[in-house]
């Protein structure tokens, strides 16, 4: 209303600008009376269904959801290896089933058994699952079946049937309850929980007194937004509604930035809780109370022109907002004479259009990594104060947080750009003369999708060469800003992994930097019938650089290769298996981070795990998407330009809007193929590039039906 001057309208018909705020505040009242029915009711009864569903829904798939060569260790006290799953009709067959039970001693008296050290051992050539969600079970009926463990005396123990019935037991279903987090309390119960519960630890304490204050201070923020938004709004009357945008931003974040430093100092111990949820709430109020009175005081100046004025008297330079290149004269393109021999035959349109889709597509990037590295230097601030983290240790660490903020947000900047750049030449009729000039919208979008191409390029680059040891760096120095120790790498913890071999190695400890394992067993299993024909067991086991193989004390060895085998035991001293071919190397695997990792490294990195009988599904997404997520950037270009000709006339708002609606989508569907894709429901592939496609296509199919 101030932009299209109807605030000035208004007054000179003798209605006061005071006008507009009792509707807004009754709007933005009805606004405060629903956000708090959903903070203090729905919000936490949507959170406990929800995680009643996933309980649901996880004990259903987990009798079901097994994939082949991984060491599964969903099963309570049980770890499952299957060497193939192969669908005959509707029922599934495993091969190659290799089954430990590793349930402890202690709980074995209970049941009234007894058994030696180590686990006991199922193996089968072909077993039949048949899935019991209802008691979150797996019954197997298991051929060719045969078990192997120790007796007290440390004997070796072998049974053997032609066909076996087995239970895999998942947890109970009353073991599925998930921990009720304060999230999920009702209001009522949460006050009680705060106020009305002894013996309460200070953590506890202060997670019910947030989540119970921010329930109540949120929804007031409704009104006290809008305190504050309506004198900035009816005073600004220059900077157009793109403006008015970017304020209702600037004071959102500025809100919720204020809100979250102030709740992390509170979690600390360094504010009381209330006063940390409420003062956001108090300094708001204040604010617009001074405003909404000096609204109608003579002399009321326009906000936008204000900070204008002002930012030209400290820089000393004229401060110009209008669109992109109103004037021929303000027009900086470089001859094309030079770019001729390329086929797409450069004209002046093509510098008039690039200069605004970069202008715009830049700015964003900036200002987006801005807010962001803002953010997130505040959310730290505390931690850097309380662990006496130097400033340029923080500077050090936002400069390399960068990197991947523009790896991120670059997608989403070349639509914004795109349907911005587009939309302007829409609403001014610029895109109507250019068509009388004989130039299709089809050409006059061609330097964008070029452009956007380009971008998708130094993206991959980017991602290959840059980003990995840029998310290193951010990752270690954020760690010794918070005072966590670096996270390792080296996984010794893994006391399943499979050999070079039909082997299959189990420890309790592995010390990388010795090289030496603790309650070692070691599982050869023939690979035609796969029973286990030579098991090594022993309570140490060492790497001996000069003989280049394991050295394994106090132990025993059974080998049923051959008719009568042979039982050696090694008690008090030491032995050899030369047939032992894994080094150290093999069982101790570097772990990494995707985003720490370019294409090729993730590549072998996938190898390596899956040598060792590892899951690598949700790693095989992630190299996809090294190819599927830069390209976005030019099918976001594609998809913003008919989308830019369509919403040109309803203003730049109507432009950001469907830039926010298009990312939410793709947002939205690329979780879903993720997460299908991560729990092995879709081919890694397909999962990282389905988004792409359907995306892309959309695309095409909306330029196709441009009125060109």
């Amino acid at each position: 209303m101030s932009a299209d001057n109807e605030i000035i309208a208004m007054r000179a018909s003798g209605v006061s600008s005071a006008s507009v705020v009792r509707p807004v505040l009754l709007l933005a009242f009805l606004a405060m009376i629903v956000t708090a029915l959903s903070s203090l009711w729905l919000t936490p009864l949507s959170l406990h269904l929800e995680t009643l569903a996933a309980r649901n829904f996880a004990a259903a798939q987990l009798t079901g959801n097994i994939e082949s060569r991984i060491f599964d260790e969903k099963f309570p006290k049980t770890v499952l290896y299957v060497g193939d799953v192969e669908t005959v009709g509707k029922q599934i067959v495993w091969h190659q089933v290799f089954i430990a039970d590793v349930t402890p001693k202690e709980d074995l008296e209970k049941q009234g058994k007894s058994r030696g050290e180590g686990p006991r051992i199922l193996v089968a050539e072909t077993a039949y699952p048949y899935p019991e969600a209802a008691n979150n079970r797996i019954i197997l009926d298991m051929h060719n079946f045969r078990s192997t463990e120790r007796d007290k005396d440390g004997k070796v123990i072998t049974t053997s049937a032609p066909n076996q019935t087995e239970v895999l037991q998942a947890q109970e279903q009353s073991e599925l309850q998930v921990n009720k987090t304060v999230q999920e309390m009702d209001t009522g119960p949460l006050y009680k929980r705060l106020y009305r519960t002894p013996g309460l630890s200070r953590e506890d304490r202060i997670d019910a007194s947030i989540e119970f204050n921010q329930r109540f201070a949120l929804p007031l923020a409704c009104v006290l937004l809008s305190l504050v938004g309506i004198p900035l709004g009816v005073s600004s009357r220059k900077g157009g509604k793109s403006a008015a945008f970017v304020l209702t931003v600037l004071l959102a974040f500025g809100y919720y930035l204020g809100y979250i430093t102030l709740l992390g100092l509170a979690k600390k111990g360094s504010l009381p809780v209330p006063v940390a949820a409420w003062t956001p709430n108090v300094l708001f109020a204040i604010a617009g109370l001074i405003l909404l009175a000096r609204l109608e005081k003579a002399g009321d100046t326009d906000f936008f022109a204000w900070v204008k004025t002002r930012v030209s008297r400290l820089g000393g330079i004229d401060v110009h907002v209008g669109r992109l290149a109103s004037r021929p004269s303000q027009l900086r393109v470089s001859r094309p004479s030079r770019l001729r021999a390329f086929w797409l035959k450069p004209m002046l349109i093509d510098g008039y259009v690039l200069n605004g889709f970069l202008f715009y597509f830049l700015i964003l990037i900036f200002a987006l990594v801005t807010l962001i590295e803002i953010f997130t230097f505040f959310e730290l601030l505390g931690d850097m104060v309380k662990n006496d983290i130097g400033f340029s240790t923080m500077m050090d660490y936002l400069w390399h947080l960068a990197p991947s903020l523009i790896y991120q947000i670059t997608p989403f900047g070349t639509l914004v750009a795109s349907l911005t750049c587009f939309g302007l030449l829409t609403k001014y009729n610029e895109v109507t003369a250019f068509k009388a000039g004989g130039v299709s919208v089809h050409r006059l979008a061609a330097p964008v999708l070029v452009a956007s191409f380009v971008i998708s390029i130094l993206l991959f680059g980017f991602d290959q060469f840059y980003i990995p040891e840029a998310n290193r760096r951010q990752e270690m120095l954020r760690a010794e800003i918070k005072k966590k120790p670096v996270a390792t790498y080296l996984r010794p913890d893994r006391q399943w992994v499979f050999g070079s071999g039909s082997r299959v190695y189990n420890f309790l400890h592995l010390d990388p930097a010795t090289h030496v394992m603790t309650k070692v067993n070691v599982y050869e299993l023939d690979p035609r019938t796969y029973r286990v024909v030579h098991q090594i067991s022993a309570d140490r086991a060492r790497w001996e650089d000069n003989l280049h193989q394991w050295v394994f004390e106090n132990g025993l060895s059974q080998d049923t290769h051959g008719a009568n085998g042979s039982y050696k035991e090694f008690f008090n001293s030491t032995a050899s298996f030369p047939e032992l071919t894994e080094t150290p190397s093999w069982f101790v695997k570097e772990e990494k981070e995707y985003k720490e990792m370019n294409f090729q490294e993730l590549k072998r990195y996938i190898a390596e795990l899956q040598a060792s009988g590892l899951d690598t599904a949700s790693l095989q997404v992630q190299l996809y998407k090294k190819f599927a997520v830069p390209l976005f950037a030019l099918i976001m270009a594609i998809l913003s330009v008919p989308f830019a000709f369509l919403a040109g006339n309803r203003g730049t708002m109507a432009g950001v809007t469907v830039s926010l609606a298009i990312a939410l989508g793709y947002w939205t569907v690329g979780t879903v193929f993720e997460q299908l894709g991560d729990l092995n429901q879709l081919p890694a592939i397909m999962a990282a590039w389905s988004p792409d496609i359907i995306f892309t296509l959309a695309g095409f199919y909306l330029m196709a039906r441009m009125r060109t």
